[in-house]
C-alpha cells in the first residue's frame, strides 16, 4: 500500500492503473463516485488499501489480477515524476517487492521441480507395476497352455505345441533369439535340420531342441542334436525332455562336454520353476555351470522335493 501512494499517480489515474492490471468495475465503482463527488473524500492510500484488501479476500478468484498489480510495479524505472521526498522511497519500496518476489518464485520453482520429480518417480513406479503386472499375466498364461499340453493324447501334436509354448517362456525372458526355424539343402535336397529355437545367455547361441516322448531318451535321441552343435561352430546346445534321459544319453552328453558345453534339461523343471516364479535365467546359469565347471549335463538347481 504504501510504495503506489509514493509512486506518480493522482487519484484517478491511480484507478486506471489497477483497472490496467485487470481489476474488475466491481471493485472500484464506489471508489470512482466517491472521487467525483468530492476528491478529497479519499486520499490514494485509502483507495490502494481498499483495493488490496477487496482482492486479498477473493482468494484465488483475483490471484490473476495481484499478478498482473505487482508485474506493473516491478516494472517501475522511471521515478522522476515522483516528489522529490519519495523518489528514493519509491525507488527502495519497487527494489524490496523485487527481492520478494524473486525469493517467492525461487521457491515456486523449486515446490514446482520437487512436483515434477515426485510425478516423474510416481509415474515410473506405476510403469514398474504395470510392466510386472503385463509379465506375471504372460507367465501365467504360458504356464496354462504348458499344463494343458499334459492332456493331449497326439504326442505329434503335443510335442510341436511344446515347442510353441517354451519358445515364448524364452521370449517372456528375454533370452530368444529366434523360433523355431528349418534349413535346407543347397543342392536341391530339401530340409536337412531343423532347429526348435535358439537362445542367447551372456553373448552364447544356444540351439534349442525339445522332445515329448512316452520313455527316457536314449543315445540315439541325443546324439542328433549332439551333431547339430559340431556343425553350427561355437554354438552350445540345450535339451528338453518330458520324459526324461537313459543314463547311456546322460553319460554321451557327459563325454560331449570335453569339447561343447550342452545342458540337459527335464519339463517338469520347468513346470516347477513357473509354478514358484523362480528366475529363469538364473536357473540356466546354473545349469551351465555345472556342466562347464563340473561336466554334469544334467544338474538340478531347483529343490523339487514337494
Amino acid at each position: 500500500v504504501g510504495l503506489l501512494t509514493h509512486l506518480p499517480h493522482m487519484n484517478h489515474y491511480l484507478i486506471l492503473f489497477f483497472k490496467g492490471s485487470g481489476v474488475s468495475s466491481y471493485v472500484t465503482n464506489d471508489l470512482v463516485k466517491r472521487l467525483n463527488q468530492d476528491k478529497s473524500s479519499i486520499n490514494k492510500y485509502d483507495i490502494v488499501r481498499t483495493i488490496l484488501t477487496r482482492l486479498n479476500e477473493k482468494g484465488e478468484a483475483t490471484l490473476r489480477e495481484r499478478r498482473e498489480v505487482l508485474k506493473r510495479i516491478v516494472e517501475f524505472e522511471n521515478f522522476s515524476s515522483c516528489w522529490p521526498s519519495d523518489q528514493l522511497k519509491a525507488e527502495g519500496l519497487v527494489a524490496k517487492v523485487r527481492k520478494v518476489i524473486n525469493v517467492k518464485d525461487a521457491f515456486t520453482r523449486m515446490d514446482q521441480e520437487r512436483e515434477t520429480e515426485r510425478r516423474k518417480r510416481r509415474e515410473e513406479q506405476e510403469a514398474k507395476q504395470k510392466e510386472e503386472e503385463q509379465r506375471r499375466a504372460k507367465l501365467s498364461a504360458i504356464k496354462s497352455d504348458l499344463l494343458a499340453l499334459f492332456g493331449d493324447t497326439n504326442s505329434h501334436r503335443r510335442g510341436k505345441a511344446l515347442e510353441g509354448v517354451l519358445n515364448r517362456l524364452f521370449d517372456a525372458k528375454g533370452t530368444l533369439v529366434s523360433e523355431a526355424f528349418t534349413i535346407k539343402g543347397t543342392d536341391g535336397e530339401g530340409i536337412v535340420e531343423q532347429v526348435d529355437g535358439v537362445v542367447e545367455m551372456d553373448g552364447e547361441m544356444y540351439l534349442v531342441e525339445m522332445k515329448w516322448w512316452n520313455k527316457p531318451l536314449g543315445t540315439e535321441a541325443v546324439s542328433q542334436h549332439i551333431n547339430r552343435l559340431f556343425l553350427h561352430g561355437g554354438a552350445r546346445g540345450i535339451f528338453i525332455s518330458a520324459s526324461g534321459y537313459t543314463p547311456a544319453a546322460i553319460n554321451a552328453c557327459r563325454e560331449v562336454l570335453q569339447q561343447k558345453v550342452l545342458i540337459l534339461c527335464e519339463l517338469k523343471e520347468i513346470v516347477f520353476l513357473l509354478e514358484r516364479e523362480e528366475n529363469f535365467r538364473e536357473f540356466l546359469k546354473a545349469k551351465i555351470q555345472a556342466a562347464v565347471v563340473h561336466k554334469n549335463p544334467l544338474f538340478e538347481p531347483l529343490n523339487m522335493n514337494y
